[in-house]
């Protein structure tokens, strides 16, 4: 995540500095302005050093300015290192030509639709990821809300436990049962690589004393990613009741790979990544179910059908905003119930047979009855503003209360080991809270499965003691697999150049395992 922190703050700079209006002389704002989405940032010249934007608003242009030694990229439409910005000579994002979709006569007969040129073609083809009109107006409009062929708004009466669940606005409670009846589920979940530089943590973390009101202990959700994994530490995680999850195999740092990835990138990079961890972790249960996007990139409708054709049951990477009532998960039969959030907006548009495990925005407020509104952050180490374990632990304790006083929505905390462990701090207050939750007789931590499991049958608190399916893997006995694993120093083809180790309690495979070769076993030809 570190190599992100500079572009996003410089956001936030760009976003903070507005300058006078001297420059603004002579231009016409209504045709500026016209037909240009209110949130579209652009030029008026291309002169000069590339860091001043306008925007269109109701009281006219707003100009912006990025920090120095920054230029403004329109493409991206962010500030970014003047090095990196090669658009200086463009004046806008091009315009990309829409279909005719509202019209107060038809122009098409019934089953066709209109492309931005007026030609009809059959409505299927519109968003199926490949331009059918000449002016490939067909796939410019294919958001959640503009979709023709997007899944429709949820219908209870169509919509049934334990396969099926939404509600209009999310905030449903499954079940129907009253709140004071449904347990509080906490998740804690890690992004990356498991390996020595964390493993310490999880081992303090989960220490196998501290126990949920039905006598289990704690458990946690790892959304493991592949290069420097130890994958006996991710077989002892698994054999102790953890829920082992994808975060991918190659963790690229190219945004735009995984916003406009492929089905067949998506294929060998989430698939990919389980067949190795499945084999190097020896997990032979068909327990890895779930996949978090890089960077919470989302892959819009192909992400998702890989996802149900290599039944993946959940994602668990598209955020939503901060907002009075928490939103339950709920599965992609219907549309989504709130509005697609976060980097690049790329959410599914079309009905998938898919879980989504929602990351809910936290309240960073450090006083929520006294300070002025901040955007929610998703991950618990983007709440920049958390600086000490106090600012910490009141954030852990408002956001508890919000979501427990609320609909008892599950409540998530996610991280990267790496900001825990900055501070023993930070540590230290996260085991406070957890101990503190364990004293109520109404707080669960839990994985993301198991709140799947209990949303299909929903289970009132005084009979969740007996709840079988949080049962599955409550006493863990017996020892690690191996006690010294194999380190296999491997080489890849892909990867030239580079050694890396591969620690597994398995057979060491012929080369390093990589998005050609997952197995390990060498090139197919």
């Amino acid at each position: 995540m570190a190599r992100w922190w500079p572009i996003l703050s410089v956001v936030c700079l760009c976003l903070a500095v507005a300058h006078g209006q001297d420059k603004l002389e002579g231009v016409d704002v209504e045709e500026v302005c016209a037909d240009r989405p209110a949130d579209e940032y652009f030029r008026l010249e291309t002169d000069g050093d590339c860091r001043e934007v306008y925007r269109c608003t109701k009281s006219g242009l707003k100009e912006i300015q990025c920090p120095s030694g920054l230029a403004f990229d329109v493409i991206k439409q962010t500030c970014d290192w003047k090095a990196k910005v090669t658009n200086c000579d463009e004046k806008e994002k091009p315009r990309k030509a829409k279909p005719i979709l509202k019209t107060d006569e038809p122009i098409c007969p019934s089953g066709k639709l209109s492309c931005g040129d007026g030609e009809c073609l059959d409505k299927e083809l519109f968003c199926n990821g490949k331009p059918d009109c000449k002016d490939e107006s067909d796939e410019n409009a294919c958001s959640v809300d503009e979709d023709p062929n997007r899944a429709p708004e949820c219908d209870p009466t169509q919509c049934a436990l334990p396969d099926c669940f939404c509600s209009a606005d999310g905030t449903r409670i499954p079940g129907g049962i009253e709140p004071q009846q449904v347990p509080q589920m906490i998740t804690i979940t890690f992004n990356g690589a498991v390996n020595v530089d964390n493993i310490d943590l999880y081992e303090d973390i989960f220490n196998g004393q501290r126990q949920n009101p039905n006598g289990c202990s704690i458990k946690g959700t790892f959304f493991v990613s592949h290069k420097y994994t130890n994958y006996s530490a991710v077989q002892d995680l698994h054999r102790r009741g953890h829920e082992i999850s994808v975060f991918s195999l190659t963790h690229k740092d190219d945004p735009n790979y995984w916003t406009g990835g492929s089905y067949d990138d998506w294929l060998a990079e989430m698939a990919g990544s389980r067949l190795i961890v499945e084999r190097f972790a020896n997990i032979t249960d068909g327990s890895i179910i779930g996949m978090r996007a890089p960077y919470l990139r989302v892959g819009g409708n192909k992400q998702f059908e890989m996802m149900a054709d290599q039944f993946f049951v959940y994602d668990a990477s598209i955020t939503a905003s901060l907002g009075r009532v928490p939103i339950w998960p709920y599965t992609l039969y219907f549309r989504m119930p709130h509005k697609c959030n976060g980097n690049a907006h790329n959410c599914p548009s079309r009905s998938h047979p898919v879980w989504e495990m929602v990351m809910n925005e936290l309240d960073r407020r450090d006083d929520p009855t006294f300070d002025e509104s901040l955007p929610g952050c998703h991950m618990v180490d983007s709440c920049s503003n958390v600086a000490s374990g106090d600012q910490f632990a009141r954030l852990l304790r408002h956001n508890f209360n919000r979501h427990y006083n609320s609909n008892r929505a599950p409540l998530g905390l996610h991280f990267h080991a790496s900001w825990l462990k900055s501070k023993k701090e930070y540590r230290d207050e996260l085991i406070k809270f957890i101990e503190e939750m364990l004293g109520r007789n109404d707080v669960f931590f839990v994985t993301n499965l198991q709140v799947i499991q209990w949303m299909q049958n929903p289970t009132e608190l005084n009979s969740l003691r007996d709840f079988q399916e949080w049962k599955e893997k409550c006493d863990v006995k017996g020892q690690p697999y191996c006690s010294l694993p194999n380190a296999c120093p491997l080489t890849t083809r892909e990867l030239p150049g580079e050694t890396l180790r591969l620690f597994t309690c398995m057979e060491c495979p012929n080369n390093y395992p990589w998005i050609l070769d997952p197995t390990g076993d060498g090139f197919s030809v």
